[in-house]
């Protein structure tokens, strides 16, 4: 009962103090609130209203694109736009097949060629490289994810399409390996940097626990390390196989930009991205040739979308 007694006087004086404060202070106690809260609330809708901004934006480039390329379908069957080889758009005959396979062929040798190296690259700089050498690598790899894709594009036509006419003995040099060499050096960085942090958020313990059962370094870099870190690997393969199918302008330089189906891999060729950057600004904007490629691009956001989906899909099953 004292102690009850005493805590009851103590909130009385505490009450008996806060009454006696100046009424500025009572004021300055007020106001700082009242500025908290009104920031709070500025901020709160501010980011509210950038996420809605952000949606609307992207449903109206979904919405014009996808209305845009619906079109095509009043005077080209599905059958025709998606299994026809032959692209002559002067003569009516708009068959996308061909762009589509090239696509997935440079994406496909884009990745055999990009997946090994990158990989490589990742295992030395989480695994064995000295932290001097990691405090180099790391920031050049940063530095050529940031380099323009026109840049990796000039290169290639100075310097990569000479050599290869000189290795090949090919007239031009350019075609889908052209392409996915390119390719290959815009996207290495990106792999390796995701897998590279992949591997890195291994737990130590796996890597002891594999020691102590008596794997060597390599042993457990492979069948311990990298199955652990699997999903964040495939996460990046995905992410760099998204940049591959949707540059442009560096491919542009080294393919050849000749709508036919690649036989070799030192044939002329074109794929998706290039033929609507060559074709698009020549065209009328009410004609089945334009509603085509923007139905090219409406299929290449397609894409993107599904690898994106897969990634987040991925990232949850991982986070779980």
């Amino acid at each position: 009962m004292g102690g009850t007694r005493l805590n009851i006087s103590a909130h009385k004086a505490a009450r008996e103090a806060g009454a006696e404060l100046h009424p500025r202070h009572r004021w300055n106690l007020t106001s700082r609130s009242a500025r908290a809260r009104v920031v709070n609330w500025l901020f709160k809708y501010y980011f509210l209203f950038s996420i809605l901004a952000l949606c609307l934006v992207l449903a109206m480039v979904i919405f014009f694109i996808g209305k845009t390329a619906m079109l095509t379908f009043q005077e080209v069957t599905l059958a025709e736009f998606f299994f026809s080889f032959d692209w002559t758009p002067e003569e009516g005959r708009f068959g996308a097949a061909l762009f589509i396979v090239n696509t997935l062929s440079l994406t496909v040798l884009t990745l055999i060629i990009a997946v090994p190296l990158s990989l490589g690259m990742a295992i030395l700089i989480a695994e064995i490289a000295p932290a001097w050498l990691k405090k180099f690598v790391s920031p050049l790899l940063d530095l050529l994810v940031g380099i323009p894709s026109i840049v990796y594009g000039y290169l290639g036509l100075t310097v990569l399409l000479p050599l290869l006419r000189e290795l090949s003995g090919e007239g031009l040099g350019d075609g889908l390996l052209a392409a996915a060499l390119v390719l290959t050096v815009m996207i290495l960085p990106t792999i390796s940097r995701i897998s590279e942090d992949a591997i890195s958020a291994v737990p130590r313990k796996y890597r002891d626990a594999s020691y102590a059962l008596g794997a060597t370094r390599l042993q457990t870099t492979f069948k311990v390390v990298l199955p652990a870190a699997g999903r964040g690997i495939v996460a990046a393969i995905i992410l760099g196989m998204t940049r591959a199918i949707g540059e442009t302008m560096a491919v542009v330089m080294v393919i050849g930009n000749t709508p036919q189906l690649a036989k070799s891999l030192f044939a002329p060729t074109s794929v998706l991205t290039s033929n609507i950057v060559m074709q698009i600004s020549n065209v009328d904007f009410d004609s089945t040739w334009n509603y085509s490629l923007h139905l090219m691009a409406f299929l290449l956001l397609l894409i993107s979308f599904v690898l994106i989906l897969i990634i987040r899909i991925i990232g949850r099953k991982g986070g779980a």
